[in-house]
């Protein structure tokens, strides 16, 4: 059975930082791409990042560009997601999606609230 599993989200001041783990089990995670999505309130779940198999190539929305840095580590199955210079309009529930071709598996998602 599939699992992914995000953690670390939570509450931050604006200007602070987190950081997001996905936990990948039942899959064999070097061969996957990974991604994290948000959705806000009201709006439409957008891309964030993705990382390639390898960890070799990283993507990012532009409205993260610079300020939040996708990672993995496939020794631990885990992908990462670090959030620097965190602004109100973050705050979302965050997930990560593995892919390979034309499968994808989704996590439950973490939340991320962004206020003083």
């Amino acid at each position: 059975q599939v699992q992914l599993v995000e953690s670390g989200g939570g509450l931050v001041q604006p200007g602070g930082s987190l950081r997001l783990s996905c936990a990948v089990s039942g899959l064999t995670f070097s061969n996957y791409a990974m991604m994290w999505y948000r959705q806000a309130p009201g709006k439409e779940r957008e891309f964030v990042a993705t990382i390639s198999s390898a960890g070799r190539s990283t993507n990012y929305a532009d409205s993260v560009k610079g300020r939040f840095t996708i990672s993995r580590d496939n020794r631990k199955n885990t992908a990462y997601l670090q959030m620097n210079r965190l602004k109100p309009e973050d705050t979302a529930v965050y997930s990560c999606k593995a892919v390979q071709l034309s499968t994808q598996y989704w996590g439950q998602g973490t939340q991320v609230t962004v206020s003083s």
